[in-house]
């Protein structure tokens, strides 16, 4: 036993995967508790995180490189990739290659204007990344015009179906999570971020490449919102001017509860994973209690300010 809680002290992320089970047991207790209905909210819960995880997983690499900075943008560039993306495709089953390239294309452009505030302008990153994500959506909203163009037959059957009973999408979220956690355990570009976000001058002293560092890591949250921002089209039949707005709040709420650092320097991915769960499940059990989306909104706020507290009270660690 004490083996155990000594792990959890040093895990924080396995107290979100511990929210996350008790959610799940609540939200079975609101229904009818079946199994056929476990499976299917199952299922659901990690389709719908995935789009979370993915977006997370980009935010996480920003918060940990220190206090100030996080991407505001994410919501505009998904939109944005998404719709440029969908409208290029239109609709041709043969495009959809071209289509994921382009927007790639645009979360990488939007990374690189993002930067660019930040390095040249010497905007803060939490403004410059707001100024630009009313930009990239003025852009959608001119490149849209009012269309819903829907995504081609065979790329909307793979963003809805499902491999062995496991969502695609899940699939290449975890592809994704494998990824930014080689990155982070495994390279040494994981071991620049996170002693920039450490100590930044301290980094730079000791031969990290501060400016390249947070280049890569802002231009990165942006491809991974865009390539985002085209597997949600794909799956809700269309891209919406609205389609990525939930995720600015929900991009940082699940770092936080995650168990990265809010002072930077700490980072992990699976407490992404748990986290997304949580919040799905969350909404899912509120729902089922008949509660409407005001409540989930400031049990959301509520959560984050708790997670904040307990991490500055621990030193800037959960």
């Amino acid at each position: 036993m004490t083996a155990l809680l000594g792990l959890v002290s040093r895990k924080a992320w396995i107290w979100a995967w511990l929210a996350a089970g008790a959610t799940f047991i609540a939200a079975m207790m609101a229904g009818s508790g079946g199994g056929a209905e476990a499976g299917s909210l199952l299922y659901a819960a990690f389709t719908f995180a995935a789009f979370t995880v993915i977006v997370g997983i980009g935010q996480m690499f920003v918060v940990t490189l220190g206090p100030g900075n996080v991407d505001l943008s994410i919501p505009a560039t998904m939109t944005l990739a998404g719709t440029v993306a969908l409208k290029f495709m239109a609709s041709d089953g043969s495009l959809v290659v071209p289509g994921l390239l382009i927007a790639i294309g645009v979360g990488l452009g939007c990374g690189l204007f993002n930067f660019g505030l930040i390095l040249l302008m010497r905007i803060p990153p939490i403004i410059a990344t707001l100024a630009s994500s009313f930009l990239f959506q003025s852009v959608a909203i001119w490149s849209n015009r009012g269309l819903r163009i829907k995504p081609p037959e065979g790329l909307a059957d793979f963003a809805t179906g499902g491999t062995l009973g496991i969502p695609n999408v899940a699939l290449v979220a975890l592809g994704v999570s494998v990824l930014a956690w080689v990155v982070l355990e495994r390279a040494i570009m994981g071991r620049w971020i996170l002693a920039s976000g450490q100590n930044k001058r301290a980094a730079r002293l000791g031969g990290v490449p501060v400016t390249a560092v947070h280049f890569g890591v802002y231009v990165g949250c942006a491809v991974l919102a865009g390539f985002t921002g085209f597997l949600l089209a794909s799956f809700s039949g269309g891209a919406n001017l609205n389609m990525g707005t939930e995720y600015m709040l929900m991009s940082i709420a699940v770092v936080v509860i995650g168990g990265s650092s809010i002072a930077g320097g700490n980072s992990n991915v699976p407490g992404i994973w748990a986290a997304a769960l949580f919040m799905f499940l969350l909404v899912s059990m509120l729902n089922s209690y008949g509660l409407g989306a005001g409540v989930r909104l400031i049990l959301t706020g509520l959560i984050i300010v708790s997670v904040v507290v307990l991490a500055s009270k621990k030193g800037g660690r959960v």
